[in-house]
């Protein structure tokens, strides 16, 4: 038998406050003193003092009895003045009685948050230093935990009433949570008393605490095991059935087995019953919604592992809120029968809102050896850890090690043996595990759209879901599909009306205010405080280059974009910090490039401070005004580093598509570009960075930052044509060339007006298109340079074609042939064989085919000089037609597979529709239907990559021909 290990008594002759807790007390002022655990009265500075059920008594409860001892104004109303509206003078005047007694210190001033948070110091109320002893206990060995927990439970009244006198519903609640924590504590303290084989005092506790709790029937069950020993069948048989009728229930199986080995047992003098096997998993934690294949996967896993004689070892990572706990805690319930030695969960604080800090892996370990008998006295942690190991290596245990900090937390807690099994979550990518060991890696995703929208509508009717469906799913989208998110909104739906619905989204959608919207009075269900407590382990580089993400537009980001914005951050290695930031889930890395989640990107631009350690709280990174000089200088740096990279980039790319335009947007400067090597390189970067550059574009505008504003739209027109952005295009092109007549040279207005001709030409806006080009020509006229007149030629060749297909052909002839001399002037061989391929096809219109003929040959002969494929694409379109007017189909044919092929190849999917449409009419007109129909699936293809509204016609067209 072990002597009692720790006492209260050496507890304090070691320099501890009254449990074991450090005190610490507002300077110069008396230490505060706080009561609740009874009848409520707290005295702070000069002796001042709130007592009873006055209000600002019940405020001082309240706050103490809520998590991180914080309050809403609305909490704070519904609690002191339940069913009562326009209380929130009455609310103030408490508040403001209560500071005074307590000091501005202890009780700060709110601001704008709309809470009211109590700085209590350290020991200085009663309940808080009970919770803080009893959980402090739960790590240390028996005889020091018993010791630790019998004093906490002396801070208790000897009626046990806490918060005496306070009415309502608010304070019931906490109060029933209040003695559930006492009675938590109590099985805690006779359990402790068991292991260190203290069985007077097990006999002690356990009568007095059956005395005044009889129908708990965890006590019960440990009055059973200190006193059972001792009693006849008879008497054991008589105070069980007497249990039993008392309370209404039947003995779970923990009991039972005491009470089974009891009635098997010949009364003995010193032993003590066994207590059950640890079964310590949460009982009420929610099924994970949309994450079946997952857990039947990592089911099967562990299922093969231990066949194969191996410790299935399981690791579940990913970003704040995405469901990692829920994940592990519920795949532990559905295993847990395959551990029959015991189930164990540790909380290793990796980053929790308190200021614990992670939880030391020594204390755990004790924790766990105490639970495995007997009883170990090894010292130190690699001694502790190879206890373990040894304890743990013939039995069948499941561990559960939640929220871990780092590899080197978690090393020293993982059994040696096959029969286990170890499930670890944490934020952070824990590299090390894997070295050396078998590690089932598993990120958790976010949720689909399906089962986004099952947890938002667990209590919602069918009916609202149909009322509020495209409320629903715009919900889904603000919260990212992220569980936690989600979880938030589902429980103010609970309390909330439906019809304010709309307003939620309304919020929501500002995106400085979703985070707030997301931030519930339960810390437990906050995604500002989850990712404030993933950015807050942050090294001052990486939460710098998280700020600077925030910044850029998104949706996400390359390499190199990223290493230049080292370059706005003081020369930083932007690309080594990238990987603090992905390793700790907040930033996504999929399919060569970086994603922030949309609440991470609102938590960085909102809620980080790009100059301090400072996170969580609200800095408005969009108010320049607002922010301190250094803060603003990097900002501004920034956004121009982000929109210089998009410029320069997005140039070299246009230049492969078209290289008869000229932006003089200078050499890059701190900027990589990428040159591609080819077309096919340049579209596929333009397809992947294109959402990047409109949202660069909107950036651009919204900083009033003239050169982007007009040229990043410029660099972007021939892929937009190319793919079919026409409206995107025309937006941006009417707001860059207001931009441009202030700021750009006639020749660079003249070409932005070309480029809003051309996409209003390809809308079927000609009359639109013929203005834009009349201000064009009339730009180019004002210089008589060389590149003026170069301009004043493409200008007149526009609008000559555009009035053509406005059927002013005189006039589109004239314009032509004016555009035909300045190209021959200007040696400029692509002006030359468009001009004389357009009148071509103006004469062919005519039908004056022998001498639209003779020009169309004489353009193809000019353009096959050049190296510009779309050009004598063109030619070839219009020499076809021409031919198939003068009746040689066949010829005609050949020429439009030619021009289709020229298209294909340059990824013109506009022009190759165009092409292959008429190809299809010429083709089954001559009664060649199986060819027209593999012409039409090809256009079928297109419309349906560039997302065109008349698609269905080819279907209806394919049809009829099939």
């Amino acid at each position: 038998m072990y002597e009692l290990g720790v006492g209260c008594a050496q507890l304090k002759e070691r320099g501890a406050g009254p449990l074991g807790v450090a005190c610490c007390h507002p300077a110069g002022g008396e230490a505060m003193d706080g009561r609740v655990l009874g009848t409520v009265s707290v005295k702070g500075e000069g002796g001042k003092q709130a007592l009873g059920t006055r209000k600002p008594a019940a405020l001082f409860a309240l706050l103490v009895t809520s998590p991180g001892c914080r309050c809403s104004r609305e909490e704070i109303a519904d609690a002191l003045y339940p069913g009562e509206t326009g209380v929130d003078g009455r609310v103030d005047r408490v508040v403001t009685d209560l500071r005074k007694v307590l000091g501005g210190e202890v009780l700060p001033h709110a601001g704008k948050s709309g809470f009211v948070t109590l700085n209590a110091p350290a020991g200085s109320t009663d309940y808080l230093r009970f919770r803080e002893s009893w959980q402090r206990a739960s790590e240390l060995p028996p005889p020091e935990q018993f010791a630790l927990i019998r004093a906490a439970l002396e801070e208790w009244s000897e009626d046990g009433e806490p918060l005496r006198g306070l009415l309502g519903k608010g304070f019931e609640l906490r109060r029933e949570r209040m003695l559930e924590d006492r009675v938590a504590a109590v099985c805690a303290l006779l359990e402790a008393a068991w292991k260190a084989r203290y069985s007077g005092l097990l006999e002690e506790e356990s009568e007095k605490w059956y005395a005044r709790l009889p129908q708990r029937m965890r006590i019960f069950q440990y009055y059973l095991i200190a006193h059972g020993r001792r009693m006849s069948g008879e008497e054991l048989e008589r105070l069980v059935g007497q249990w039993v009728v008392d309370t209404g229930t039947t003995p779970d199986p923990q009991l039972q087995t005491v009470i089974d080995r009891l009635r098997g047992a010949a009364p003995q003098s010193t032993a003590t019953v066994l207590p059950p096997i640890p079964r310590q998993l949460i009982a009420d934690v929610p099924d994970p919604i949309g994450q079946d294949d997952l857990l039947r996967s990592l089911v099967e896993y562990i299922s093969e592992e231990r066949r194969a004689g191996r410790m299935p070892l399981i690791f579940l990572t990913g970003m704040a809120g995405v469901g990692k706990s829920t994940l592990a805690y519920h795949l532990a319930k559905l295993v847990v029968d395959q551990f029959p030695g015991g189930a164990f969960v540790r909380e290793l604080n990796g980053f929790s809102d308190n200021d614990l800090g992670p939880a030391d892996p020594e204390p755990i370990l004790d924790g766990l050896l105490a639970e495995l008998a007997p009883y170990s006295d090894a010292v130190g942690l690699e001694a502790k850890s190879g206890a373990f190991r040894t304890a743990s290596a013939h039995r069948s245990l499941l561990l559960v090690l939640d929220d871990a900090f780092s590899t080197k937390q978690v090393l020293p807690l993982l059994p040696g043996s096959g029969n286990c099994a170890v499930i670890i979550t944490s934020r952070r990518e824990l590299g090390g595990l894997c070295s050396g060991r078998k590690v089932r890696r598993r990120e958790v995703e976010l949720l689909t759209d399906h089962a986004a929208l099952e947890v938002l509508q667990k209590e919602v009717s069918q009916k609202d879901r149909e009322t509020y469906a495209i409320a629903f799913g715009e919900l889904v989208e603000l919260c990212g599909n992220l569980p936690l998110a989600l979880t938030v909104v589902e429980r103010r739906l609970r309390y909330e009306p439906r019809n304010s619905i709309p307003d939620l989204v309304r919020d929501m959608k500002m995106e400085r205010r979703r985070l707030e919207e997301l931030d519930r009075p339960d810390h437990e269900l906050s995604m500002l405080v989850a990712l404030t407590c993933s950015a807050r382990v942050l090294s001052k580089e990486a939460r710098l280059l998280l700020w600077q993400l925030g910044i850029h537009p998104g949706p996400s980001i390359t390499w190199h974009a990223v290493k230049d914005l080292g370059v706005a951050g003081g020369g930083m290695r932007a690309e080594r910090v990238l990987g603090e930031l992905v390793a700790a889930n907040l930033v996504m890395f999929r399919s060569d490039r970086y994603q922030l989640h949309d609440l991470v990107r609102a938590f960085a631009r909102h809620h980080v401070s790009p100059t301090t350690a400072e996170v969580g709280s609200t800095v408005e990174a969009e108010a320049t005004e607002e922010l301190t000089a250094g803060q603003a200088a990097i900002r501004k740096a920034t956004v121009r580093q982000v929109l210089e990279h998009q410029l320069q980039n997005a140039w070299a790319w246009d230049r492969m598509l078209d290289d008869q335009r000229l932006l003089h947007i200078g050499e890059p400067v701190g900027v990589h570009v990428i040159e591609p090597a080819d077309l096919d390189q340049a579209l596929e970067y333009l397809d992947n960075e294109y959402p990047t550059l409109r949202q660069g574009v909107e950036l651009a505008f919204n900083e009033r930052l003239d050169r982007y504003m007009w040229m990043l739209p410029m660099a972007l027109v021939p892929y937009q044509w190319r793919r079919r952005h026409l409206t995107d295009a025309s937006t941006d092109l009417n707001r860059a060339a207001d931009i441009a007549e202030t700021v750009a040279s006639p020749v660079e207005c003249a070409m932005v007006r070309r480029m809003q001709a051309g996409t209003q030409w390809r809308l079927g806006n000609y009359h639109l298109a013929a203005a834009q080009l009349k201000r064009a020509v009339r730009l180019s006229e004002q210089d008589e340079s060389p590149s003026g007149r170069l301009s004043l030629a493409r200008s007149l060749y526009a609008l000559g074609i555009t009035l053509r297909k406005g059927e002013s052909r005189e006039s589109a002839e004239d314009k032509l042939r004016q555009a035909l001399e300045l190209s021959r002037e200007l040696l400029d061989l692509v002006g030359e064989a468009a001009a004389l391929n357009a009148i071509g096809a103006l004469l062919n219109d005519r039908g004056d085919h022998a001498e639209a003929h003779r020009l169309c040959e004489e353009a193809l002969r000019v353009v096959e000089r050049t190296t510009d494929h779309r050009c004598r694409a063109d030619v070839l379109f219009t020499l076809a037609k021409v031919q198939i007017a003068r009746d040689e189909r066949a010829h005609g044919v050949e020429l439009l597979h030619r021009a289709c092929d020229l298209f294909r190849a340059q990824e013109y999917w506009p022009d190759e529709d165009k092409t292959r449409r008429h190809l299809a009419d010429v083709l089954i007109s001559s009664g060649d239907t199986s060819a027209a129909v593999l012409e039409l699936e090809r256009v079928q293809m297109l419309r349906e990559q560039m997302k065109g509204t008349d698609v269905q016609e080819i279907r209806e067209l394919l049809e009829g021909l099939r």
